[in-house]
């Protein structure tokens, strides 16, 4: 399917100035992707933004950069319901596995399988339910493993007055003032 539209992402600081790499999920693996794969996590709304960044913990809020993105891209397998899961031969226990926990024990997570099932198959992203503690149907993902700044694949940052640093050094001079 072709998915159009906002989506959000709350990032560490540090990433702020590269919010289009996916390089720090490449850099600790995740729920959809293995140390090394590039993958870009979004969210459909700010709150379930928040709620990934904070995994659901009950600590204390640490600081964030938020970003909006805009979003066409084809190719996306609908992962939201039984149905639609079905329809691609995955299940929710694959998708909500404890990944880190595999991930440790150095074995492959379910939730990697199942992606590694649907890339062949054309899919460059995914449409998917949060896990995280308390997240209802409401609370959905698009998971990317391939995007860039052109169709059918395109992702840009909102950043109109170019608020977002180039780099771990170069905060815009506004911020500076």
């Amino acid at each position: 399917m072709r998915f159009v539209g906002r989506c959000y992402r709350a990032h560490d600081p540090a990433w702020s100035f590269s919010p289009l790499s996916g390089a720090g999920a490449a850099a600790t693996g995740g729920r959809f992707n293995r140390k090394g794969e590039a993958t870009l996590y979004l969210s459909l709304d700010v709150m379930t933004s928040f709620g990934e960044c904070t995994q659901g913990f009950t600590n204390r809020l640490q600081p964030l950069s938020m970003c909006e993105y805009d979003v066409d891209c084809e190719g996306i397998a609908d992962l939201r319901d039984d149905a639609a899961r079905a329809a691609h031969g995955v299940t929710r226990d694959e998708l909500s596995c404890s990944w880190l926990t595999f991930q440790l024990a150095g074995k492959a997570a379910p939730s990697w399988l199942a992606i590694d099932r649907l890339r062949p198959a054309g899919h460059t992203g995914i449409l998917v339910p949060s896990f995280v503690p308390g997240a209802t149907e409401a609370n959905i993902n698009l998971v990317l493993w391939r995007w860039g700044p052109d169709l059918p694949h395109k992702v840009d940052v909102f950043d109109p007055t170019g608020r977002l640093p180039k780099n771990q050094i170069s905060w815009p001079a506004a911020i500076r003032r």
